[in-house]
C-alpha cells in the first residue's frame, strides 16, 4: 500500500513511556506498534520522530512540547502511562502542555476497550491540541493500541464500533496541518463532503 508522494508530508511523533524499557530492562513494543499501524493506516510519506522515555511528567511535559514546538510534528501519540498507579502520569503530563482538551478521544478509546474488559474504565487516555498538533494518549499493550486506533469489526468487516483514527485526519485539517489520507482498508477516515478532496494518485 506505501506512501504516496503526490501527498503531503506528516511528521509524526510517538512517544513510549515506560520505567522499564527506558532502561532497557525489557523491549519495548509500543514504538513499533504505533509505527506498525499508522503505516499501514496513512497514505502520505512519514517522517518518524521516536521517543522512549520513563515515566516522569516533567520529562513527558518536556518530551511533547519539544515535539511539537521543535521538531514540528503533526501528530504525536503516546502509550504507556494512563492507568490509576501513582507512576501513571502521562495524562497529566499531556494537559500540562494542552492549548485545549479534546475529552471524546479517551471516551472513545475506553468504549472500545469496555467491549473486553470491565477494567477500561481505571484507564485514563486523553487526547489535547497544543498549536497545529494532535496529542493522542494510547494504551500500553500494542494489542489495544491497533484496536482504539481502528476500531472493532464484525464477522463481515462492517464497522461496529469506529476506532479514535477515523477522526483524527479531519481534526488535523481543522487546526491546520497537513490533509492526511487514510488507507480505507484499514481505517477509514471521516471528513464532511464539504472537507473532501479527491484521492491523490
Amino acid at each position: 500500500m506505501g506512501a504516496n508522494p503526490g501527498l503531503e508530508p506528516v511528521r509524526i511523533g510517538v512517544v513510549s513511556i515506560s520505567d522499564r524499557a527506558s532502561t532497557g530492562v525489557y523491549e519495548d513494543k509500543g514504538l513499533p506498534a504505533l509505527q506498525d499501524w499508522l503505516g499501514r493506516a496513512v497514505r502520505n510519506p512519514i517522517t518518524w520522530v521516536p521517543r522512549l522515555i520513563a515515566d516522569e511528567r516533567a520529562l513527558i511535559a518536556q518530551t511533547l512540547r519539544e515535539l511539537v514546538d521543535a521538531e514540528a510534528c503533526d501528530l504525536v501519540l503516546t502509550t504507556g502511562g494512563t492507568g490509576p498507579s501513582p507512576r501513571d502520569v502521562t495524562p497529566e503530563a499531556t494537559l500540562d502542555v494542552a492549548d485545549k482538551e479534546m475529552p471524546g478521544f479517551g471516551e472513545q478509546m475506553r468504549q472500545i476497550s469496555l467491549r473486553f474488559v470491565p477494567t477500561a474504565i481505571l484507564s485514563r487516555q486523553t487526547a489535547v491540541i497544543r498549536g497545529k498538533a494532535l496529542i493522542l494518549n494510547l494504551p500500553g499493550q500494542p494489542k489495544s493500541i491497533a484496536e482504539t486506533l481502528e476500531g472493532l469489526r464484525d464477522a463481515e468487516g462492517k464497522s461496529v464500533v469506529p476506532g479514535i483514527f477515523a477522526a483524527v485526519p479531519y481534526c488535523i485539517d481543522l487546526i491546520g496541518g497537513p490533509y492526511i489520507e487514510a488507507v480505507p482498508e484499514v481505517c477509514a477516515a471521516f471528513r464532511p463532503k464539504s472537507a473532501q478532496r479527491p484521492p491523490q494518485g
